[in-house]
């Protein structure tokens, strides 16, 4: 409905079946395609989403002769990942480089309104523990979504992002308890943590996230971002930002 209100004109697809993506092609200069199975399930997967359907919507717009396809990745996309989800990610981008279409792949650390409104944001609006996979005293870049977006409209027909990966992170590096600090700066009250290994469950999250969340316990991707900001005109948004706007959100709800 905000689509329709905004002017735009709201063509149904599933990336799963190819056959209804050609509609959707047909007469567009720009793809974006933010499309992933991170917090979703059944037979939405990175196998049938991730991997497939982007290939799907890849080859749709070349026959479409689409002339600039931008692919929202993921930081530690890797074809050769022991993860389901940056492994369709890194083969994505691949089959992307090699399908002759004019590309920008965007590759964001984790969302801050995603990996830490999932682990710290939301049980603690829900009065319930946080818990941590390891750790949690790693630090990454998060970035916030909007932030993203406005990376994407800054990259269409843009000449500095045509065929180029762009590597995306936040303002400062930030482990997931210091993300949980901020919390308790914010909210005025201390937060009760508690740590699982990597492998068990997550309360809370989906299998998908809870691999990605363990993973993230093994190593630090901190991302100096002055230069890419610069030549973008991006300004990035802290997490205190976030986490207050979430909290006023929470309360006016």
């Amino acid at each position: 409905r905000p689509l329709r209100d905004a002017g735009a004109q709201v063509v149904l697809g599933d990336l799963k079946e190819r056959s209804s993506l050609d509609a959707a092609c047909q007469g567009v200069e720009t793809v974006i395609t933010t499309a992933n199975s991170a917090a979703r399930g059944g037979e939405d997967n990175p196998q049938t989403v991730d991997l497939e359907g982007n290939r799907h919507l890849i080859d749709e717009a070349l026959a479409a002769g689409v002339k600039q396809f931008i692919f929202v990745s993921a930081l530690t996309a890797d074809p050769n990942s022991p993860i389901p989800f940056m492994q369709a990610k890194g083969q994505t981008e691949d089959y992307l480089r090699g399908s002759r279409l004019p590309y920008t792949i965007l590759a964001p650390n984790g969302y801050m309104e995603v990996w830490i409104g999932m682990v710290v944001g939301m049980p603690t609006m829900m009065g319930q523990p946080v818990t941590i996979v390891g750790g949690g005293r790693r630090k990454h870049s998060f970035i916030s979504v909007g932030d993203v977006a406005a990376f994407i409209l800054a990259a269409i027909g843009n000449p500095a992002a045509i065929n180029q990966k762009l590597l995306l992170g936040g303002p400062h590096p930030f482990s997931f308890r210091d993300a949980v600090a901020i919390y308790e700066r914010v909210l005025g009250h201390q937060i009760q943590v508690s740590s699982v290994a990597p492998g068990e469950p997550v309360p809370g999250l989906p299998e998908t996230m809870a691999q990605v969340v363990a993973g993230l316990d093994t190593y630090d991707s901190p991302l100096e971002m002055t230069e890419t900001t610069r030549t973008f005109g991006i300004r990035l948004t802290p997490l205190e930002e976030v986490v207050r706007r979430t909290v006023t959100s929470a309360a006016s709800a």
